[in-house]
Protein backbone atom coordinates (compact mmCIF):
# COMPACT_ATOMS: atom_id res chain seq x y z
CA UNK A 1 0.00 0.00 0.00
CA UNK A 2 1.59 3.52 -0.88
CA UNK A 3 2.50 5.48 2.11
CA UNK A 4 0.37 8.42 1.60
CA UNK A 5 -2.54 5.84 1.59
CA UNK A 6 -1.83 4.45 4.40
CA UNK A 7 -1.54 7.49 6.44
CA UNK A 8 -4.79 8.92 5.27
CA UNK A 9 -6.48 5.46 5.60
CA UNK A 10 -5.49 5.34 9.63
CA UNK A 11 -5.80 8.81 10.42
CA UNK A 12 -9.34 9.23 8.37
CA UNK A 13 -10.56 6.22 10.98
CA UNK A 14 -8.73 7.55 13.98
CA UNK A 15 -9.33 10.93 13.72
CA UNK A 16 -13.30 10.24 13.29
CA UNK A 17 -13.22 8.03 16.38
CA UNK A 18 -11.51 10.48 18.26
CA UNK A 19 -13.73 13.47 17.39
CA UNK A 20 -17.20 11.48 17.52
CA UNK A 21 -16.50 9.76 20.63
CA UNK A 22 -15.88 12.95 22.21
CA UNK A 23 -19.31 14.70 20.62
CA UNK A 24 -21.47 12.43 22.28
CA UNK A 25 -22.88 15.72 24.43
CA UNK A 26 -24.64 16.55 21.24
CA UNK A 27 -26.91 13.69 21.70
CA UNK A 28 -26.58 12.15 25.66
CA UNK A 29 -26.09 15.81 27.14
CA UNK A 30 -30.12 16.17 28.21
CA UNK A 31 -30.08 12.54 29.13
CA UNK A 32 -26.62 12.82 31.18
CA UNK A 33 -27.66 15.80 33.06
CA UNK A 34 -30.84 13.82 34.42
CA UNK A 35 -29.10 11.01 35.35
CA UNK A 36 -25.92 12.45 37.24
CA UNK A 37 -28.48 15.50 38.58
CA UNK A 38 -26.67 18.21 37.47
CA UNK A 39 -27.91 20.99 34.93
CA UNK A 40 -27.58 21.15 31.30
CA UNK A 41 -25.65 24.19 31.31
CA UNK A 42 -23.03 22.71 33.78
CA UNK A 43 -22.93 18.74 31.34
CA UNK A 44 -21.87 21.16 28.20
CA UNK A 45 -19.22 22.56 30.25
CA UNK A 46 -17.66 20.04 30.27
CA UNK A 47 -16.90 20.72 26.36
CA UNK A 48 -15.13 23.78 27.93
CA UNK A 49 -13.34 21.81 30.23
CA UNK A 50 -12.28 19.45 27.28
CA UNK A 51 -10.81 22.56 24.73
CA UNK A 52 -9.15 25.06 28.09
CA UNK A 53 -7.53 21.46 28.82
CA UNK A 54 -6.19 20.55 25.20
CA UNK A 55 -4.85 24.13 24.58
CA UNK A 56 -3.42 24.53 27.69
CA UNK A 57 -1.46 20.77 27.20
CA UNK A 58 -0.56 21.39 23.27
CA UNK A 59 2.33 23.33 23.61
CA UNK A 60 4.13 21.39 26.09
CA UNK A 61 3.92 18.50 23.46
CA UNK A 62 6.28 20.23 20.50
CA UNK A 63 9.54 18.85 21.90
CA UNK A 64 7.73 15.51 22.50
CA UNK A 65 5.99 15.11 19.07
CA UNK A 66 9.94 16.67 17.33
CA UNK A 67 11.52 13.86 19.75
CA UNK A 68 9.59 10.68 19.60
CA UNK A 69 7.08 11.56 16.10
CA UNK A 70 3.50 11.96 15.88
CA UNK A 71 3.17 8.06 15.71
CA UNK A 72 3.48 7.37 19.22
CA UNK A 73 1.71 9.77 20.73
CA UNK A 74 -1.33 9.58 18.63
CA UNK A 75 -1.01 5.89 19.80
CA UNK A 76 -0.88 7.02 23.44
CA UNK A 77 -3.26 9.90 23.75
CA UNK A 78 -5.44 7.03 22.06
CA UNK A 79 -5.28 5.10 24.86
CA UNK A 80 -5.29 7.93 27.55
CA UNK A 81 -9.16 8.96 25.75
CA UNK A 82 -10.16 5.04 26.76
CA UNK A 83 -8.84 6.09 30.18
CA UNK A 84 -11.07 9.38 30.19
CA UNK A 85 -14.25 7.23 28.72
CA UNK A 86 -13.88 4.72 31.70
CA UNK A 87 -13.86 7.67 34.10
CA UNK A 88 -16.72 9.27 32.96
CA UNK A 89 -18.58 6.11 32.96
CA UNK A 90 -18.13 5.86 36.33
CA UNK A 91 -18.60 9.44 37.57
CA UNK A 92 -21.50 10.12 40.64
CA UNK A 93 -21.18 14.30 40.03
CA UNK A 94 -19.36 17.06 38.92
CA UNK A 95 -16.17 16.20 40.26
CA UNK A 96 -15.40 13.15 38.52
CA UNK A 97 -17.42 14.33 35.71
CA UNK A 98 -15.33 17.19 35.08
CA UNK A 99 -11.60 15.35 36.03
CA UNK A 100 -12.85 12.61 32.96
CA UNK A 101 -13.27 15.65 30.16
CA UNK A 102 -10.00 17.02 31.65
CA UNK A 103 -8.67 13.46 30.90
CA UNK A 104 -9.69 13.86 27.45
CA UNK A 105 -8.40 17.29 26.80
CA UNK A 106 -5.18 16.17 27.94
CA UNK A 107 -5.36 12.83 25.62
CA UNK A 108 -6.72 15.12 22.75
CA UNK A 109 -3.78 17.13 22.66
CA UNK A 110 -1.74 14.39 21.73
CA UNK A 111 -4.11 12.25 19.29
CA UNK A 112 -6.33 14.55 17.82
CA UNK A 113 -6.14 17.32 14.73
CA UNK A 114 -2.72 18.65 15.89
CA UNK A 115 -1.18 15.56 16.17
CA UNK A 116 -2.85 14.18 12.31
CA UNK A 117 -1.79 17.21 11.07
CA UNK A 118 2.44 16.46 12.14
CA UNK A 119 2.33 13.09 11.18
CA UNK A 120 1.82 13.92 8.18
CA UNK A 121 3.68 16.34 8.05
CA UNK A 122 6.43 14.18 8.99
CA UNK A 123 5.68 11.91 6.34
CA UNK A 124 5.25 14.44 3.25
CA UNK A 125 7.03 17.24 4.43
CA UNK A 126 5.98 20.39 2.28
CA UNK A 127 4.09 17.85 0.19
CA UNK A 128 1.84 17.68 3.09
CA UNK A 129 -0.59 20.39 2.10
CA UNK A 130 -2.88 18.50 -0.07
CA UNK A 131 -2.69 15.29 2.05
CA UNK A 132 -4.16 17.69 4.91
CA UNK A 133 -6.63 18.96 2.85
CA UNK A 134 -7.94 15.95 1.99
CA UNK A 135 -7.96 14.36 5.93
CA UNK A 136 -10.07 17.36 6.62
CA UNK A 137 -12.82 16.47 3.89
CA UNK A 138 -12.51 13.07 5.62
CA UNK A 139 -12.75 13.06 9.40
CA UNK A 140 -15.74 15.95 8.97
CA UNK A 141 -17.72 12.84 8.91
CA UNK A 142 -17.10 12.14 12.12
CA UNK A 143 -20.66 13.78 13.33
CA UNK A 144 -22.22 12.53 10.46
CA UNK A 145 -21.25 9.28 11.59
CA UNK A 146 -21.21 8.89 15.56
CA UNK A 147 -24.64 11.53 15.63
CA UNK A 148 -27.07 8.53 14.64
CA UNK A 149 -25.10 5.49 15.94
CA UNK A 150 -24.92 7.66 19.65
CA UNK A 151 -28.39 8.20 19.25
CA UNK A 152 -28.85 4.33 18.20
CA UNK A 153 -26.95 3.09 21.23
CA UNK A 154 -28.63 4.97 23.11
CA UNK A 155 -31.78 3.13 22.39
CA UNK A 156 -30.01 -0.05 23.71
CA UNK A 157 -28.39 0.99 26.57
CA UNK A 158 -27.58 3.87 28.68
CA UNK A 159 -24.91 6.55 28.36
CA UNK A 160 -22.36 5.04 30.71
CA UNK A 161 -22.53 1.93 28.75
CA UNK A 162 -22.17 3.72 25.75
CA UNK A 163 -18.64 5.39 26.95
CA UNK A 164 -17.55 1.89 27.66
CA UNK A 165 -18.22 1.12 23.66
CA UNK A 166 -16.32 5.02 23.29
CA UNK A 167 -13.43 3.57 25.53
CA UNK A 168 -12.99 0.14 23.18
CA UNK A 169 -13.33 1.74 20.11
CA UNK A 170 -10.31 4.48 21.32
CA UNK A 171 -8.06 1.41 22.39
CA UNK A 172 -9.13 0.04 19.03
CA UNK A 173 -7.44 3.66 17.37
CA UNK A 174 -4.28 3.44 19.54
CA UNK A 175 -3.48 0.10 18.12
CA UNK A 176 -4.21 1.03 14.74
CA UNK A 177 -1.72 4.08 14.96
CA UNK A 178 0.51 1.78 16.56
CA UNK A 179 0.71 -0.68 14.05
CA UNK A 180 -0.56 0.80 10.88
CA UNK A 181 1.72 3.87 10.73
CA UNK A 182 5.31 3.64 9.76
CA UNK A 183 7.77 4.42 12.10
CA UNK A 184 8.91 8.47 10.44
CA UNK A 185 12.41 9.28 9.84
CA UNK A 186 13.55 11.51 12.67
CA UNK A 187 14.49 14.94 11.90
CA UNK A 188 17.29 16.64 12.18
CA UNK A 189 16.80 20.30 14.63
CA UNK A 190 18.30 23.65 12.44
CA UNK A 191 21.66 25.03 13.96
CA UNK A 192 21.92 26.30 16.61
CA UNK A 193 23.10 29.88 15.06
CA UNK A 194 20.61 29.90 12.50
CA UNK A 195 17.77 29.62 15.50
CA UNK A 196 19.44 32.44 17.30
CA UNK A 197 19.70 34.73 14.29
CA UNK A 198 16.27 34.28 12.75
CA UNK A 199 14.79 33.66 17.01
CA UNK A 200 13.27 37.65 16.97
CA UNK A 201 11.64 37.68 13.23
CA UNK A 202 10.30 34.22 13.38
CA UNK A 203 8.93 35.06 17.11
CA UNK A 204 6.70 37.86 15.07
CA UNK A 205 5.94 36.14 12.49
CA UNK A 206 4.65 33.36 14.82
CA UNK A 207 2.71 35.61 16.28
CA UNK A 208 0.81 36.90 13.19
CA UNK A 209 0.32 33.72 12.09
CA UNK A 210 -1.43 32.59 15.39
CA UNK A 211 -3.62 35.88 15.75
CA UNK A 212 -4.69 35.62 11.80
CA UNK A 213 -5.80 31.98 12.88
CA UNK A 214 -7.43 32.91 16.20
CA UNK A 215 -9.30 35.88 15.15
CA UNK A 216 -11.25 33.59 12.25
CA UNK A 217 -11.51 30.90 14.57
CA UNK A 218 -13.67 33.12 17.59
CA UNK A 219 -15.92 33.77 14.33
CA UNK A 220 -16.55 30.21 12.84
CA UNK A 221 -15.65 28.02 16.13
CA UNK A 222 -18.68 30.64 17.57
CA UNK A 223 -20.95 30.99 14.31
CA UNK A 224 -20.74 26.85 14.70
CA UNK A 225 -22.44 26.85 18.63
CA UNK A 226 -24.98 29.75 18.31
CA UNK A 227 -25.61 29.96 14.21
CA UNK A 228 -29.33 28.50 14.67
CA UNK A 229 -30.23 31.11 17.40
CA UNK A 230 -28.63 33.64 15.60
CA UNK A 231 -30.97 33.05 12.51
CA UNK A 232 -33.93 32.77 14.71
CA UNK A 233 -33.14 35.56 16.43
CA UNK A 234 -33.38 37.82 13.24
CA UNK A 235 -36.91 36.47 13.15
CA UNK A 236 -36.00 33.54 10.88
CA UNK A 237 -38.31 30.61 11.24
CA UNK A 238 -36.81 27.66 13.46
CA UNK A 239 -37.07 25.21 10.94
CA UNK A 240 -35.76 27.15 8.42
CA UNK A 241 -32.86 28.22 10.29
CA UNK A 242 -31.82 24.90 11.10
CA UNK A 243 -32.48 23.58 7.74
CA UNK A 244 -29.67 26.60 6.54
CA UNK A 245 -27.32 25.73 9.70
CA UNK A 246 -27.30 22.08 8.36
CA UNK A 247 -26.75 23.34 4.70
CA UNK A 248 -23.82 24.82 5.96
CA UNK A 249 -21.89 21.66 6.73
CA UNK A 250 -22.14 20.68 2.89
CA UNK A 251 -21.04 24.12 1.61
CA UNK A 252 -18.00 24.14 3.80
CA UNK A 253 -16.96 19.82 2.60
CA UNK A 254 -17.15 21.91 -1.36
CA UNK A 255 -15.49 24.44 -0.62
CA UNK A 256 -12.83 22.36 1.23
CA UNK A 257 -12.15 20.42 -1.88
CA UNK A 258 -12.45 22.92 -3.80
CA UNK A 259 -9.31 24.14 -2.14
CA UNK A 260 -7.85 20.61 -2.43
CA UNK A 261 -8.27 21.00 -6.36
CA UNK A 262 -5.69 23.57 -6.16
CA UNK A 263 -3.38 21.37 -5.60
CA UNK A 264 0.70 23.02 -5.61
CA UNK A 265 -1.26 26.49 -7.14
CA UNK A 266 -1.91 28.02 -3.87
CA UNK A 267 -0.86 27.32 -0.86
CA UNK A 268 -2.44 27.89 2.72
CA UNK A 269 -1.35 31.42 2.83
CA UNK A 270 -2.70 32.16 -0.57
CA UNK A 271 -6.13 29.92 0.61
CA UNK A 272 -6.70 32.26 3.96
CA UNK A 273 -6.54 35.44 1.63
CA UNK A 274 -9.03 34.50 -0.54
CA UNK A 275 -11.13 32.87 2.33
CA UNK A 276 -10.56 36.00 4.68
CA UNK A 277 -12.52 38.70 2.55
CA UNK A 278 -14.98 35.98 1.96
CA UNK A 279 -15.77 35.87 5.82
CA UNK A 280 -16.15 39.64 5.77
CA UNK A 281 -18.22 39.90 3.16
CA UNK A 282 -20.73 37.39 4.10
CA UNK A 283 -21.37 39.14 7.22
CA UNK A 284 -21.55 42.88 5.70
CA UNK A 285 -24.66 40.84 3.57
CA UNK A 286 -26.23 39.67 6.61
CA UNK A 287 -25.77 42.98 8.41
CA UNK A 288 -27.18 44.66 5.09
CA UNK A 289 -29.76 42.97 3.96
CA UNK A 290 -30.85 41.18 7.36
CA UNK A 291 -33.60 38.39 7.53
CA UNK A 292 -34.62 38.85 4.09
CA UNK A 293 -34.05 35.59 1.91
CA UNK A 294 -31.67 36.81 -0.50
CA UNK A 295 -29.63 38.48 2.79
CA UNK A 296 -29.60 34.92 4.34
CA UNK A 297 -28.71 32.90 1.94
CA UNK A 298 -26.28 35.29 0.06
CA UNK A 299 -24.46 35.09 3.90
CA UNK A 300 -24.93 31.50 4.51
CA UNK A 301 -23.12 30.50 0.45
CA UNK A 302 -20.40 32.79 1.07
CA UNK A 303 -19.70 32.60 4.53
CA UNK A 304 -19.72 28.43 4.22
CA UNK A 305 -17.08 28.80 1.54
CA UNK A 306 -15.14 31.75 3.37
CA UNK A 307 -14.89 29.20 6.83
CA UNK A 308 -14.78 25.96 5.22
CA UNK A 309 -11.73 27.51 3.73
CA UNK A 310 -10.03 28.43 6.51
CA UNK A 311 -10.52 25.56 8.02
CA UNK A 312 -7.66 24.05 5.53
CA UNK A 313 -5.58 27.07 5.73
CA UNK A 314 -5.53 26.99 9.24
CA UNK A 315 -3.58 23.73 9.50
CA UNK A 316 -1.75 24.57 6.09
CA UNK A 317 -0.62 28.18 6.94
CA UNK A 318 1.90 27.31 9.24
CA UNK A 319 3.76 25.23 6.37
CA UNK A 320 4.20 28.36 4.85
CA UNK A 321 6.44 29.54 7.38
CA UNK A 322 7.69 26.50 9.02
CA UNK A 323 10.05 23.19 7.86
CA UNK A 324 9.41 19.75 8.96
CA UNK A 325 11.67 20.02 12.20
CA UNK A 326 9.50 23.38 13.28
CA UNK A 327 6.08 22.57 12.21
CA UNK A 328 5.22 20.46 15.37
CA UNK A 329 6.25 23.22 17.57
CA UNK A 330 4.75 26.23 15.68
CA UNK A 331 1.54 23.75 15.39
CA UNK A 332 1.19 22.77 19.19
CA UNK A 333 2.42 26.32 20.42
CA UNK A 334 -0.77 27.65 17.86
CA UNK A 335 -3.23 25.11 19.63
CA UNK A 336 -3.08 26.96 22.71
CA UNK A 337 -5.12 29.97 21.40
CA UNK A 338 -6.98 27.93 19.07
CA UNK A 339 -8.34 25.47 22.02
CA UNK A 340 -8.79 28.64 24.29
CA UNK A 341 -11.31 30.58 21.51
CA UNK A 342 -12.73 27.25 20.74
CA UNK A 343 -14.01 27.10 24.27
CA UNK A 344 -14.67 30.68 24.84
CA UNK A 345 -16.28 31.83 21.67
CA UNK A 346 -19.58 30.44 21.97
CA UNK A 347 -20.71 31.36 25.37
CA UNK A 348 -19.20 34.58 24.63
CA UNK A 349 -21.18 35.27 21.39
CA UNK A 350 -24.39 33.76 23.12
CA UNK A 351 -23.87 36.29 25.73
CA UNK A 352 -24.04 39.45 23.33
CA UNK A 353 -26.85 37.62 21.61
CA UNK A 354 -28.99 37.16 24.31
CA UNK A 355 -27.79 40.83 26.15
CA UNK A 356 -27.88 42.89 22.50
CA UNK A 357 -29.00 41.60 20.25
CA UNK A 358 -28.03 39.96 16.83
CA UNK A 359 -25.94 43.06 15.43
CA UNK A 360 -23.75 43.09 18.52
CA UNK A 361 -23.21 39.60 17.49
CA UNK A 362 -22.50 40.43 13.62
CA UNK A 363 -20.24 43.84 14.60
CA UNK A 364 -17.83 41.66 16.69
CA UNK A 365 -17.33 39.00 14.37
CA UNK A 366 -16.66 41.58 11.32
CA UNK A 367 -14.43 43.61 13.69
CA UNK A 368 -12.05 40.14 14.26
CA UNK A 369 -12.73 39.08 10.99
CA UNK A 370 -11.98 42.22 9.23
CA UNK A 371 -9.03 41.82 11.74
CA UNK A 372 -7.72 38.97 10.95
CA UNK A 373 -7.79 40.22 7.41
CA UNK A 374 -5.59 42.57 8.65
CA UNK A 375 -3.02 40.25 9.87
CA UNK A 376 -2.96 37.93 7.05
CA UNK A 377 -2.09 40.80 4.57
CA UNK A 378 1.19 41.77 7.05
CA UNK A 379 1.82 37.40 6.80
CA UNK A 380 2.16 37.94 2.84
CA UNK A 381 4.51 40.50 3.24
CA UNK A 382 6.66 38.29 5.21
CA UNK A 383 6.44 34.91 3.11
CA UNK A 384 9.88 33.41 2.71
CA UNK A 385 11.02 33.13 -0.74
CA UNK A 386 10.86 30.03 -2.38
Amino acid sequence: MPVLIRYLLVLAIGQNIGWGTVGLLAVLGSTMAADLDLSPPVIFAGTSVFYVTMGLCAPLLGSAFVRFGARMLLAAGSFLSALGFIVLAASQGAIPYFLAWAILGLAGSASLSTASHIALNEALGARARNAIGLLMLASGLSGTIFWPTTAYLAGLTDWRMISLIFAALLLFAAALYALGLPRPQPVAAPPAKTIEVAAAPAQMTFYLVAAAIALNAFVTFGFSAILIELLKSLSVQPDLAAGLASSLGIIQVAARALDLLGGARWDGLSTALVAAPALVLSLILLLVFGATWAGVVSFIVVYGIGAGALAVARATMPLVFYDKAEYARALTRIALPLNLISAAAPPALIALLDGIGPQAVLIAALVCSGLALGVLVLLNQRRPAR
